[in-house]
């Protein structure tokens, strides 16, 4: 990603947060585990973080997220765009915060895009996007974390192997687009989406969560072998589930959810 690029991703975001700054490296283990080790030695300032390739990227439950040279069909440059966005937050809730993020991407993307709970972006019902928060406290702020907010996309075509769920690509609606482009579109709303969630939490976003929800209405079964149907999320963005036994709230992160009969797209 060349250097116009950079400045350009700055200058949108920079009166949104004073002090921000933009860092490309060609390669890194993690863009999350890189500003998670800064913040722990008290490099607490707001930066956007893009890695050309990571060799560990992270996703939810310590799976792998396989970023360009992984990327199997397309292991050319602009397979895949990894970012993490570090700054201080102190929201009065973080619940939802995932969910926050989840939609402030997909608005800036395309109206194509769906998202399914927690943390992943869906292109029909394949896997196009995840998203990693991680927080670190600060000792003399309490009320304040820094958070470290991931964001992987794949932009091309890219094999299936070894993945849970099929990939999509961003390429497959915005055809041509590429990592300084995609991010430019994002930078600036993320980040006034994160200040939001900051002031008002989660509330003011689960009636949209909901419209962009790919499991709306589908039955699911839970990791611990529950079954229902999903019914959105609560204004704390927990996954409401009706069971057998009643409507149940899913908050942990823990849970893993997998369509039983995935509808067609046109219905979602």
């Amino acid at each position: 990603m060349d250097a116009r690029a950079l400045e350009a991703i700055r200058e949108a975001v920079l009166p949104e947060l004073p002090g921000f700054e933009v860092e490309w490296l060609p390669q890194i283990d993690s863009t999350n585990s890189e500003l998670m080790r800064r913040a722990r030695v008290g490099r607490l300032a707001p930066v956007l973080l893009v890695a050309g390739q990571q060799t560990a990227g992270r996703g939810r439950l310590g799976r792998q997220w396989f970023s360009e040279a992984d990327a199997g069909a397309n292991p050319a440059g602009d397979a895949a765009l990894t970012f993490s966005l570090g700054l201080p937050l102190a929201p009065l809730n973080w619940s939802g915060l995932s969910l926050a993020v989840g939609v402030s991407v997909v608005q800036s993307l395309h109206p194509d895009l769906r998202l399914k709970w927690p943390n992943d972006v869906w292109l029909h019902d394949r896997k196009l996007a995840g998203i990693l928060i991680e927080t670190a406290n600060l000792p003399d702020t309490p009320a304040t974390r820094y958070a470290v907010v991931g964001v992987g996309i794949n932009l091309k075509a890219r094999a299936a192997t070894g993945l849970r769920t099929a990939p999509a690509w961003l390429g497959e609606v915005l055809p041509g687009i590429g990592a300084a482009a995609a991010l430019l579109r994002m930078a600036a709303p993320l980040v006034q989406a994160l200040l939001a969630f900051e002031q008002r939490g989660f509330a003011p976003l689960q009636s949209r969560f909901n419209q962009l929800d790919a499991l709306g209405g589908v039955a699911v079964s839970l990791s611990d072998g529950t079954q229902g149907v999903a019914q959105g999320v609560d204004g704390l963005g927990a996954l409401l589930v009706h069971t057998a036994h009643g409507l149940k709230k899913i908050i942990s992160s823990e849970v893993s959810l997998r369509p039983l009969n995935p509808p067609p797209y046109e219905n979602l």
